[in-house]
């Protein structure tokens, strides 16, 4: 089963995933889109408050973030990664539970990326909203090292995350039942 929808003057068709017995999600995956990802970044910044670094979680978002980071004018943009890497000085780090990961995750940051963040405007972006934990950990991970979040950006917000006011977003994408249907 898939759903089509039009995001950012692109059609595309997003394959239904169930995530328990009764709900199903769509899903949206910008790798290796560019033309997407192209458009998206764009119509994103032109909604997008003033901000000084880009921040997105380790994944799906990544080139939605280099992309708005090019369109910008090669604003930085910093990657919150889901565990410590070896080069990576004095790391930082949160938990996450995304409603795509079937465990919980860490995300985490290091020096060279805290000097970026710290009394920075902050523009956090990713992929999709759906249950915003993932959100809320990068700002978690932001506030620590003394940055401000200027804004919360994402492509879709799924389900009630539509519902927010607190972030921006392109188009509304749809829970499913198990058969399929909008929820």
């Amino acid at each position: 089963m898939e759903y089509e929808m039009t995001i950012a003057g692109l059609k595309r068709h997003l394959p239904l995933c169930p995530i328990n017995d009764t709900t199903q999600i769509g899903a949206f995956i910008m790798f290796g889109d560019s033309e997407i990802t192209e458009k998206a970044a764009a119509a994103l910044l032109k909604l997008a408050p003033d901000f000084d670094v880009i921040v997105t979680a380790e994944s799906k978002g990544i080139p939605l973030a280099h992309e708005m980071s090019r369109q910008s004018r090669y604003s930085d943009y910093v990657v919150m990664r889901k565990g410590a890497k070896l080069y990576m000085r004095n790391v930082i780090q949160t938990e996450v539970n995304s409603i795509t990961t079937d465990h919980i995750q860490t995300l985490c940051i290091g020096e060279d990326d805290e000097k970026l963040i710290k009394d920075a405007r902050v523009l956090l972006v990713d992929d999709v909203i759906s249950t915003g934990e993932s959100m809320k950990s990068m700002e978690t991970l932001v506030n620590q090292v003394g940055g401000i979040v200027a804004g919360r950006m994402s492509v879709l917000a799924e389900g009630d995350a539509a519902e927010r006011d607190d972030i921006v977003f392109l188009e509304k994408l749809p829970l499913f039942d198990k058969d399929g249907n909008p929820k």
